[in-house]
This record gives C-alpha cells, sequence and structure tokens, in this order.
C-alpha cells in the first residue's frame, strides 16, 4: 500500500511547533562543503541569513552532530554554494535524503579551494572563514566571515517550504 504521507512522520499535535513555524519560511536551499582528500565534506542547509559590513557575514544553523560541524571546526573554512531548481537532487543527497552510493561527491564534479571543495555546478557561491559556532538549543550556528564570492545569473532558485523543494521564479 502506498501512503498519502510519510509513514514514519510524526504526528501533527506531536511535532515541534518552532521547526513547524520555520517551515512556514520560504528559505533558500545551499550546500556547505568544507575539508579535503578523505575528510570533505557537505551540508545542504536552508536556515541561513547574510549581513552586509565590512567584512560581510553570514549566520547559517547547523546541527552540532552532522561532520560538517567538525570539519569546519578543524579547517576554519567552509564554502555555500546556492542551489538552483534543476539542483533538488543534489540539495537531497546533501541532506541525507538521496542515497549516493560511493560518498556525497559522488554524483558532482568538485574543484579544491583552501575553503573546501567547490561544487563546479552551483556558481553562486560565498567563501568563508570560520569566525565562532555556538550550539543554540538542538541546533548550532555558524557564523562566517565572508572572503569572496562567485555570483552568477541564476534564474531560478531552490526554496524550501514546508518540508519541500520548490522554485522560485520571480517577475517584475
Amino acid at each position: 500500500m502506498i501512503h498519502a504521507e510519510h509513514p514514519f512522520a510524526d504526528l501533527p499535535e506531536d511535532r515541534d511547533p518552532v521547526r513547524r513555524f520555520r517551515g512556514r519560511l520560504a528559505n533558500p536551499v545551499t550546500i556547505f562543503t568544507s575539508g579535503e582528500g578523505d575528510r570533505r565534506t557537505g551540508l545542504t542547509v536552508s536556515s541561513l541569513f547574510v549581513a552586509e559590513g565590512e567584512p560581510g557575514r553570514l549566520h547559517a544553523v547547523v546541527g552540532p552532530n552532522t561532520d560538517l560541524w567538525d570539519v569546519a571546526a578543524e579547517t576554519e573554512r567552509f564554502v555555500v554554494h546556492v542551489c538552483g531548481v534543476d539542483h533538488a537532487s543534489l540539495a537531497e543527497v546533501f541532506a541525507g535524503l538521496r542515497p549516493s552510493p560511493g560518498g556525497l561527491f559522488a554524483t558532482t564534479s568538485t574543484t579544491p579551494s583552501k575553503w573546501g571543495p567547490v561544487v563546479d555546478e552551483l556558481p553562486d557561491r560565498l567563501f568563508c572563514s570560520l569566525e565562532s559556532r555556538v550550539e543554540s538549543g538542538n541546533s548550532g550556528v555558524f557564523v562566517g566571515v565572508v572572503d569572496g564570492a562567485e555570483l552568477s545569473d541564476i534564474e531560478d532558485p531552490l526554496v524550501h517550504f514546508r518540508g519541500t523543494y520548490r522554485g522560485l521564479t520571480s517577475r517584475p
């Protein structure tokens, strides 16, 4: 039998209201990468904001039990990639929602950098030095100093809203 809903999902009355509220905010879908060689890792992150300034800073919610939490602390650097609507499958791989035989990076090409692996097919990127990380509730917060940026003319970014990925097409 095929279920209309996820069979292992918590019942609505048992779900965390803060997480449910956060799910009602449309968020960008990004992939953070860090490390090198067999210590490279990545994670899909949707809870973040960028603060302008000299230098700019990026704040992101990252789980303290993830490999990214530890590897970025070791290297003190990471790369943030913005996903386009065509990259939902890749975002699911880095979120641990889709299998990737051979590891996280098996389905995409990367170029090494001093901040970590650069995902070649995601041209909108920030290169950050880790300024701090603090555990907060069941999560953690990264603060990164923006060392550099690479930007394209992304047409349709991927967003996360109420537990699903969607495209965001804006029309003036």
